[in-house]
């Protein structure tokens, strides 16, 4: 089992906590206006397998948004996962991730995936540093250095696909 960063606690999403996180996504992305991605759905239909850290006054520290794959039930993704800016650097998005992948492991999961922009290095070291690979598949060139997929949403979206055994 994982241990918490000092003075952070975890708990599940919920719906209340959307406009919380909505408020506070962009910010912590540097202004990208990633609150887009985080429609109400996600509270209400994947909070049993997402995480929140919270500080012990309360303050929002991170969040997980994620979920076993109904499709592949040996594979989990992770849609989203953020900490607060002034507490990056401590754990709490390691933690984030061990939690998951505890939890993930215990439903027989084999393998976590995620994707990210290929040009935020930061996101990418991160996925690196925890043990993630990205995906070198057909189709895969290297984009800011990065294996990723050009327009693999849509025209411009370009992603590096990550997998995590577990």
């Amino acid at each position: 089992m994982t241990t918490a960063p000092p003075a952070i606690s975890f708990r599940r999403p919920t719906e209340d906590d959307h406009p919380t996180i909505v408020r506070l996504v962009d910010q912590w992305w540097g202004e990208r206006r990633l609150h887009q991605l985080l429609p109400r759905l996600w509270f209400q239909h994947f909070s049993g397998t997402s995480l929140i850290a919270e500080a012990r006054t309360g303050q929002l520290a991170g969040f997980l948004i994620g979920f076993r794959s109904p499709d592949h039930p040996d594979e989990a993704y992770v849609h989203m996962i953020a900490a607060d800016p002034n507490l990056r650097r401590r754990g709490v998005g390691r933690s984030l991730y061990e939690r998951f992948f505890d939890e993930m492991r215990g439903l027989g999961v084999k393998r976590v995936r995620a994707i990210t922009w290929p040009g935020n290095r930061a996101s990418v070291a991160f996925h690196l540093a925890l043990g993630f690979r990205p995906s070198e598949a057909p189709g895969s060139r290297r984009l800011y250095g990065t294996p990723a997929f050009s327009d693999y949403d849509y025209p411009g979206e370009d992603r590096v696909m990550f997998v995590r055994e577990l």
